[in-house]
């Protein structure tokens, strides 16, 4: 299992075209690596970089009228290129895409079969995306040296992944001490959960109803069979419970997906004491302005 230790890093995205949409090359600090975010629709011009003439390991993403979460097809090339050209012309759910090489060539077809399994594995473990991909894939044979550093390479990939906006291969783990934990109970359910920089977590073994309103708008009903068809929540007894910790952009949109209906999570969700969270937010600007 990946352990990711918080440590600061500098990310250095340069726009060679001068489109903030268009092609963007992303370095890390202290990383052999480099990345290749495009859209589809500027494919054939980003397709001359050299980047596409090496091994590498490709992630295609695309949205769905059906579903509030990403399709996602993970893929790897000895090079790129061949194996992009022939998404470009036979996938047609993807929208952007984003692959990594090095750019000492350092990363072989084995090397990248290991990165496209582990990443399989972990959106497949996560639950966060719908994976295009049919087959699983089985990691190559290396040796203990050439995995540790595939794994290292690994790490500063999923590091990167947040900042294009691609959120899909992490879990998100518990990271809350209990007294800044909030509560929220409505119609025969109760869950908790925090704030985070990720946005609002909801604990596993939180609960959700089984049935919404008909005032619930689609986007949180497209939410709620996303959670039931990833099986992030099950069918117990008379609700729903979570069984991993789930991240959601807002409080509000938390307390909505879980009551199955509109809810105003600053004042829906609660400390033990009845604080609400909007109090709770309003005291920390008082806090701030007493402070300065």
């Amino acid at each position: 299992m990946l352990e990711q230790h918080q440590r600061p890093f500098s990310i250095k995205i340069f726009v060679p075209d001068g489109d903030p949409d268009g092609l963007r090359v992303v370095e890390k600090s202290n990383w052999t690596g480099v990345g290749i975010v495009f859209r589809r629709t500027n494919y054939k011009q980003a397709a001359n970089r050299d980047e596409f003439l090496k091994t590498g390991v490709y992630i295609l993403v695309g949205a769905s009228e059906e579903s509030s979460l990403p399709t996602v097809y993970i893929g790897e090339g000895d090079p790129v290129k061949a194996r992009l050209d022939s998404h470009y012309s036979k996938k047609d759910f993807w929208d952007w895409a984003v692959f990594f090489v090095t750019k000492d060539s350092s990363l072989n077809k084995a090397h990248v079969k290991h990165l496209e399994s582990r990443l399989l594995e972990l959106a497949g473990d996560a639950k966060q995306c719908k994976l295009d991909n049919t087959q699983t894939s089985l990691p190559p044979s290396l040796s203990e040296a050439e995995i540790a550093d595939v794994e290292s390479f690994l790490l500063d990939i999923l590091n990167v992944f947040p900042l294009l906006g691609l959120s899909v291969f992490e879990k998100t783990e518990t990271s809350v001490k209990p007294r800044d934990l909030l509560y929220i109970k409505a119609k025969g359910v109760a869950a908790k959960g925090y704030e985070d920089a990720k946005g609002f977590v909801v604990m596993q073994g939180s609960q959700m109803v089984v049935e919404a309103t008909p005032s619930l708008n689609q986007h949180y009903l497209s939410i709620r069979k996303d959670l039931i068809d990833q099986g992030i929540v099950v069918y117990q007894g008379q609700h729903y419970v979570f069984t991993q910790n789930q991240v959601f952009s807002a409080p509000s949109k938390a307390g909505a997906v879980i009551t199955g209906g509109p809810t105003n999570g600053r004042t829906a969700w609660k400390t033990k004491e009845g604080t609400t969270l909007k109090e709770i937010q309003e005291a920390s600007i008082v806090k701030e302005a007493d402070d300065e």
